[in-house]
C-alpha cells in the first residue's frame, strides 16, 4: 500500500504542479533562450530504478559548450580544495554557469522540468539523487542499492547539504532513505525541501 500511495502522490502532485507552473516554466525557458540563444532545456541520460536508463530534463544553466570545457575544469578541480565527490563532478564556482543559470541553481528552479520525468514514471518526488551512468560504473556493492528505488526530485541529500556533501555522505544519505523510506518520511522531506530551497543551502 505504501508504494501505491507514493505512486499516486507522484502522479497527482507532478500533474498539478505542471499545470500551476506552466506560465513560469515558459517564462524561464524564454529567459534562457534570450540569454545566449541556446536551447532552454538540458537533457541527459541518467540511471533509474533497477539500472534502467532514462532521459532527464533540466533547465539549461550552463553555456552551450559546457561539456567541451569539462576536461580542463576537472584537472583544475583535482588540484584544488574542492570536497571529495568521487565520480560526481561539481564546482562551487563553475565558470560555465550563465547569469540566468546561477539564479536558477540558487533557487533550484532548474530542476522543475523533472516534474515531467515524475509524471512519466522515470522519477519520484522523493528519492536518491538520479546518478549518471559513469557514476554507477564506479559503484561498489553497497552503493548499487541506491537503484532499488526511483531517483527523486528531492531527497535526504537535498535537505542535508546538497552540493556541500562529499561522495560518501551523499551515498550514506541515499542508502538510509532506500532502507527506511515511508510515506510520512517523504512528506517530512518535502516540507524540509521548502526550507532548504528558501535558504539556498548547498545550492550551486
Amino acid at each position: 500500500w505504501k508504494l501505491l500511495v507514493k505512486t499516486a502522490m507522484d502522479i497527482v502532485l507532478s500533474a498539478v504542479a505542471l499545470v500551476v507552473l506552466a506560465v513560469p516554466l515558459l517564462v524561464i525557458g524564454l529567459l534562457i533562450r534570450l540569454g545566449d540563444g541556446g536551447p532552454a532545456l538540458f537533457t541527459q541520460q541518467r540511471v533509474g530504478r533497477e539500472g534502467r536508463l532514462f532521459t532527464m530534463y533540466k533547465f539549461r544553466t550552463m553555456v552551450s559548450n559546457a561539456e567541451e570545457l569539462r576536461a580542463e575544469l576537472e584537472r583544475q578541480a583535482a588540484s584544488s580544495d574542492e570536497p571529495d565527490r568521487g565520480p560526481l563532478f561539481k564546482l562551487k564556482d563553475d565558470p560555465r554557469i550563465t547569469k540566468v543559470g546561477r539564479v536558477l541553481r540558487r533557487t533550484s528552479m532548474d530542476e522543475l522540468p523533472q516534474l515531467w520525468n515524475i509524471l512519466r514514471g522515470d522519477m519520484s518526488i522523493v528519492g536518491p539523487r538520479p546518478p549518471l551512468p559513469r557514476e554507477v560504473a564506479a559503484y561498489d556493492t553497497d552503493a548499487m542499492r541506491r537503484l532499488l528505488v526511483k531517483p527523486g526530485l528531492t531527497g535526504l541529500w537535498q535537505v542535508s547539504g546538497r552540493s556541500n556533501l562529499t561522495w560518501e555522505e551523499s551515498i550514506r544519505h541515499d542508502l538510509y532513505y532506500v532502507e527506511n523510506w515511508s510515506v510520512m518520511g517523504d512528506l517530512i522531506i518535502m516540507f524540509r525541501t521548502v526550507r532548504a530551497v528558501a535558504t539556498s543551502h548547498g545550492a550551486y
